[in-house]
């Protein structure tokens, strides 16, 4: 099983930056399209932002469209999530995953666990 763990939350203002990390346990990890998901309190977890294997596709939810950017270093197993121009209503726990489609990663459709998260605060 291919498992995640997320790293590189912390308290922000508005309008800091965050890089977030998710490293895959495995080297089939770049096999697969990843996704980042978030979920605020008392909301359910949502979609953020999601990568083909070969990083030549991206999509993103409309929230983050153009503040948000996602990489991916397959040598290092690892996706990224750059985060700019933060908002408190991005303040969440925020997990990545894997799946097969862009479009299956954006309808929530994943194929691992979910990780522990890495927590997100966005306050002044």
């Amino acid at each position: 099983q291919l498992q995640f763990v997320e790293s590189g939350g912390g308290l922000v203002q508005p309008g800091g930056s965050l890089r977030l990390s998710c490293v895959g346990s495995r080297s089939i990890f770049s096999i697969y399209g990843m996704g980042w998901y978030r979920q605020a309190p008392g909301k359910e977890r949502e979609f953020v932002a999601a990568i083909n294997w070969s990083a030549d596709s991206t999509y993103y939810a409309d929230s983050v469209k153009g503040r948000f950017t996602i990489s991916r270093d397959n040598a290092k197993n690892t996706v990224y999530l750059q985060m700019n121009v933060l908002k408190p209503e991005d303040t969440a726990v925020y997990y990545c995953n894997r799946g097969t489609t862009l479009s299956r990663l954006r309808d929530g459709e994943t194929l691992s666990a979910w990780g522990q998260g890495t927590q997100v605060t966005v306050s002044p």
